[in-house]
C-alpha cells in the first residue's frame, strides 16, 4: 500500500473491482495452484490488503517490508509448500496460461528456478517465477545484503553455478517486450483500467493475446505510458 511511485495501488479499481482481487481471480483459474497466500507486511498500512484476503477466502501471511525474500520465504514455511509460484502484486493482468506454462515447465525439467522475466521477451506484468521451497531456503542461507533480501531471487540469478536455471522466451505471437502492463505509475492505472473495463465484461480471465489485439485495435492505447522508465531498465 506504501508504494512510493502509486500508494495504494492494488486497491485501485477497474471494472468495480480492486485490481488486487482481478489478481486472484486470475491465480484462482490455475488448476494446478493449491493455494494463494498474500504475502504482506505487519504495517497498519496494510491491514486493508488482509482483510481483502479473507473476503476473497485466500490465505494470508505478514512478514518484513524490507526483508521481502524472508516474507516470501515466511508465507511458504506457513503453508508448508514444497513449490513457490511468485507474482507481485503490479501484475494484475496476469495471464494464466503462461503461469501455467511456467510451472509445467518447472515441474517437468526438474529445475531450480524457472522465470519468463529475466530475458526481456514478454511484456512487464507478465512476470512468473516459480521455484522450490529448499532452494529459496539455501539461497536465504547465503545472501548478505539488503538489496538481495529485498529482490527475493536476486541471489538465485547471480549464482548460476548453484541453481540450475531456465529462462523463458515469449512465442513470437507474444513477444512484446516495449509493453507495460504492470502497474507503476498513474499512466499505467489509466491503460489497465481501459484494457480491464474493455475484456473484463467478455471474459474475466481474458489472456495477453486478448490485449495484444486490443491493443493492436486501438494503437493511441500504447501512448498512455511508454514513456515509463521502469525499475531495472537500462
Amino acid at each position: 500500500m506504501s508504494s512510493s511511485r502509486l500508494p495504494g495501488k492494488v486497491l485501485m479499481k477497474a471494472a468495480n473491482i480492486p485490481f488486487l482481487e482481478h489478481l486472484i481471480i486470475r491465480l484462482k483459474s490455475i488448476g494446478c495452484i493449491n493455494e494463494i497466500v498474500l504475502a504482506t507486511t505487519t504495517k497498519e498500512i496494510d491491514l486493508e490488503l488482509v482483510n481483502l484476503a479473507k473476503k476473497l477466502n485466500i490465505n494470508f501471511f505478514q512478514g518484513s517490508e524490507d526483508d521481502v525474500m524472508g516474507r516470501v520465504l515466511g508465507a511458504a514455511k506457513h503453508m508448508n509448500a514444497d513449490c513457490l509460484v511468485e507474482i507481485t502484486g503490479d501484475c494484475p493482468l496476469i495471464d494464466p496460461s503462461i503461469v501455467e506454462h511456467t510451472i509445467g515447465t518447472f515441474l517437468v525439467n526438474r529445475a531450480d528456478y524457472v522465470a519468463n522475466n529475466h530475458i526481456k521477451s514478454y511484456p512487464d506484468g507478465m512476470d512468473v517465477q516459480v521455484m522450490s521451497r529448499d532452494i529459496l531456503e539455501d539461497s536465504y542461507s547465503r545472501v548478505s545484503t539488503s538489496l538481495e533480501k529485498e529482490h527475493v531471487t536476486l541471489h538465485i540469478r547471480r549464482n548460476p553455478e548453484l541453481y540450475n536455471h531456465i529462462y523463458l522466451i515469449a512465442p513470437k505471437e507474444l513477444r512484446y517486450p516495449e509493453l507495460g502492463l504492470t502497474l507503476d505509475e498513474h499512466e499505467d492505472f489509466l491503460l489497465l483500467k481501459k484494457i480491464t473495463e474493455t475484456l473484463f465484461p467478455v471474459n474475466p480471465t481474458f489472456n495477453l493475446k486478448n490485449i495484444i489485439n486490443l491493443l493492436d485495435s486501438n494503437p493511441n492505447w500504447k501512448k498512455i505510458n511508454s514513456h515509463i522508465s521502469r525499475k531495472g531498465d537500462s
